[in-house]
């Protein structure tokens, strides 16, 4: 009996031994501080992260994921929930990314923030996930070795048989078309020192057009000149502008006396004896003394 007595108080003594090293450990850890629940979203892959892994904020230890589970709405995308210290200020427009622990693949929740907040985020606020430095170089390289998959089948196509023997008939008529070119520039050789003889004489006749230009311009500067060609044509044009109307006013005294000697050889003609006796003396007409009337009309 005294065995099982011993045994029951060794017991108990372990049992409240354990409690109060838990209870001792747990007030060391400090796990009392509150925390602030957010929602990391994302639709690339999560690989190396867990259930408790750790959440840093430029590189400082803030947080831990609680859980990681599919969005029931949307099967592509992946809900990563976390716990962040409420000491920590958040702006709304922090993103989250994935970084690694050495070479272990463990991973861990590193936020970010591009400075340009206008406000805190908000306790359960989604925060959008990009990629990691190490995610673009990975998806950078799976293009880079599709693009070099791509170049080789291409290679590979151009480089067969019957490729190569096209490209074999390609260079001989290349090879040919050479051998043609250089009988084409030996006959044009002939061509082209024909046309050094056109350049040179196209040059001399250009200077003599220059010559040419450079005389008449200097015989239209004369011309232009005071008392040149040209005054000497306007007073000549003023000259005949006055001499006309003197021409015009002397034949019209011309057409006067011609018709006036016209009228005095009409007298003559008909009265010659007016030349030496002068002018005969007027007739008298009816009424008046002397009038005599014709012969055959009665009065």
């Amino acid at each position: 009996m005294e065995n099982r007595a011993h045994a029951l108080v060794a017991g108990i003594f372990v049992i409240f031994l354990s409690i109060a090293v838990g209870s001792v450990a747990a007030w060391f850890s400090g796990d009392n501080i509150q925390r602030i629940p957010y929602l990391v979203v994302t639709k690339e892959s999560v690989s190396g992260l867990n259930p408790q892994s750790s959440v840093h904020y430029r590189g400082v230890l803030i947080g831990k994921v609680e859980d990681i589970e599919f969005d029931p709405n949307d099967s592509q995308q992946i809900l990563v929930y976390i716990e962040v210290n409420e000491n920590v200020n958040l702006q709304n427009t922090v993103y989250a990314q994935l970084g690694y622990q050495g070479v272990t693949g463990l991973a861990y929740i590193q936020l970010n923030d591009d400075g340009i907040g206008t406000g805190k985020l908000p306790s359960h606020a989604r925060i959008p996930m990009r990629r990691s430095l190490f995610d673009e170089v990975t998806v950078s390289g799976q293009h880079l070795l599709t693009n070099v998959n791509n170049l080789v089948s291409k290679m590979n196509y151009l480089l067969s048989d019957d490729n190569q023997t096209h490209i074999a008939q390609i260079l001989q008529n290349i090879e040919k078309a050479t051998q043609n070119f250089d009988g084409i520039a030996s006959h044009l050789q002939p061509v082209l020192e024909s046309f050094t003889e056109l350049t040179t004489e196209s040059g001399f006749l250009v200077k003599r057009l220059d010559q040419l230009l450079g005389e008449i311009n200097h015989a239209v500067n004369k011309a232009n000149q005071k008392e040149g060609i040209f005054d000497s044509l306007a007073e000549s044009a003023q000259e005949l502008a006055i001499t006309i109307p003197e021409l015009r006013k002397l034949s019209n005294n011309i057409a006067r006396n011609s018709s006036n000697f016209d009228r005095v050889l009409h007298q003559l003609e008909e009265n010659p004896q007016s030349l030496i006796f002068g002018r005969p003396s007027a007739q008298p007409g009816p009424g008046e003394e002397g009038f005599v009337s014709p012969k055959g009309i009665q009065q």
